[in-house]
């Protein structure tokens, strides 16, 4: 991309973000006297008129909506080298995936959060607009001049017009969040797709895991034990893969969010937040608790990253090779295990260690199993730690309901380090975790490993002497 000083009258300041198809850069602007964003067309784009016509969509529905509860659109335009751009609000409070960096959030904040979103959707959908992307990073928190937040929902680049909803022909969504209908090639959808995506952000906001496939939703109140009924009925409701026992719209889910989270409908959302060490209800202390399973440990840390089939086809190694997005960390494990694959890193943070995004994957026979220990699952993660000493946090974690049946030393030409096994857990299987650095002797990269088996077998140490990390 060609550097960029100013776009139109704005001055560029930096990079809000990149996509597969755009740069969003934060800029002032002179005559508003104001901080707005920039969304401009990627120069690898500019030609595909597909794309384009796409890119320009996104800003006419977003004017079309016309609600303060959506990212306003000020102006559109065209650089010198024919790629497109819009001007639009500036949204200075960040996302709601930049809020669960700290963990789950409170109940009643989740909720009140996940319905003035839903109110957001209910505005598009009135002005007959279905999002169909909606999810953290697209939810965005803009700070009112009385410290309040305002919600406001962004990134229409996947919406359509509701009367198109029933000629839609291609799949498109995030997995995690998409609903079944939207998976599918064919289906029609309404706006009771978006209820559902709405409905895995309100899930993962109080429990800090993108929910399983539809269906394979684990009930909230397993990840967070302190969960009311009527709060894990209302956002399982909006999580039904049957759209028809969903909530019939946007609208009535926040009012019952709101109804749950003890404020008047469409009430003002507080800005403060708990600061480091200060009391979140107990659930900060629960995720970074030795006491906790690891398992749902690890689930919270891979809970952002997208989920990938791994298909099988003939002729299929005994002992297939799996990979994380950028290639960095690859394992062999048995084939059966080798069905779902989350590729896109991890936050050591959850394990005692510094934050931040680390390479890390997990690939299991079902992903959706994973965070429950009392689900029988065989499986594999691995995460890597640049911070931090893995083997102390190793030594520390202890599972409920499992008993430790010993550690040992683990030595192979590329690495060694301690494992430690936990048998007779409540699946019925095994845990073995192990903390592993190089061979040679340098202490860097640190590795976390887990795995969690069913039956008499262990791959433990197959597992461990196939990993490689670059």
């Amino acid at each position: 991309m060609h550097s960029l000083e100013r776009i139109g009258r704005h001055r560029l300041e930096r990079p809000l973000g990149t996509g597969a198809f755009a740069t969003v850069w934060l800029a002032h602007d002179p005559e508003l006297e104001a901080p707005v964003a920039v969304k401009v067309l990627a120069e690898n784009w500019s030609h595909r008129l597909d794309v384009r016509d796409r890119f320009l969509s996104e800003a006419r529905l977003l004017r079309r909506a016309g609600s303060s509860r959506v990212v306003q659109v000020y102006d559109i335009g065209e650089l010198p080298d024919g790629r497109p751009y819009f001007v639009m609000e500036y949204a200075d409070g960040g996302t709601l995936a930049g809020l669960l960096r700290d963990g789950p959030l409170p109940v009643p904040e989740a909720l009140a959060l996940t319905a003035e979103a839903a109110r957001a959707a209910a505005a598009l959908h009135e002005a007959g607009i279905v999002h169909r992307d909606i999810k953290p990073t697209n939810v965005l928190l803009h700070t009112a001049p009385d410290g309040t937040r305002r919600v406001l929902l962004a990134d229409l680049g996947l919406a359509k017009s509701l009367a198109q909803g029933s000629v839609l022909t291609l799949a498109a969504g995030s997995a995690g969040y998409r609903p079944p209908e939207q998976a599918e090639p064919g289906a029609g959808i309404d706006e009771r797709a978006d209820v559902y995506s709405l409905g895995a952000v309100g899930y993962e906001l109080v429990t800090g895991n993108v929910p399983g496939p539809p269906g394979k939703v684990v009930p909230p109140a397993r990840l967070r034990p302190d969960l009311g009924d009527d709060v894990a009925r209302a956002l399982l409701q909006a999580l039904e893969p049957d759209r028809a026992r969903r909530w019939p719209g946007a609208r009535e889910f926040a009012a019952e969010l709101d109804r749950l989270a003890g404020r008047p409908a469409g009430a003002a959302v507080g800005a403060e937040r708990p600061g480091p060490g200060r009391d979140r209800g107990g659930v900060r202390g629960r995720l970074n608790a030795v006491t906790m399973s690891v398992a749902a440990l690890v689930a919270a840390a891979v809970a952002a990253v997208t989920v990938t089939v791994v298909l099988h086809r003939g002729g299929a190694p005994e002992q297939p090779r799996v990979a994380d997005a950028d290639g960095r960390v690859s394992v062999r494990v048995p084939a059966s295990w080798d069905r779902e694959l989350r590729d896109a890193g991890w936050d050591p943070r959850v394990l005692g260690l510094g934050s931040g995004h680390e390479p890390g994957l997990v690939v299991a026979d079902d992903l959706a199993r994973w965070p429950d220990l009392a689900a029988p699952v065989d499986g594999v993660f691995v995460g890597v730690s640049a911070h931090g000493d893995v083997t102390e946090r190793v030594k520390a974690l202890t599972h409920t309901g499992c008993h430790r049946s010993g550690s040992r030393d683990f030595r192979s030409a590329d690495w060694h380090g301690l494992v430690r096994s936990w048998t007779g857990c409540p699946d019925g299987g095994s845990i073995t975790e192990s903390a592993l650095v190089p061979a040679g002797g340098a202490t860097e990269p640190q590795v976390y490993v887990q795995l969690r088996q069913q039956g008499d077998g262990d791959a433990t140490d197959g597992v461990l002497r196939s990993l490689r990390v670059s």
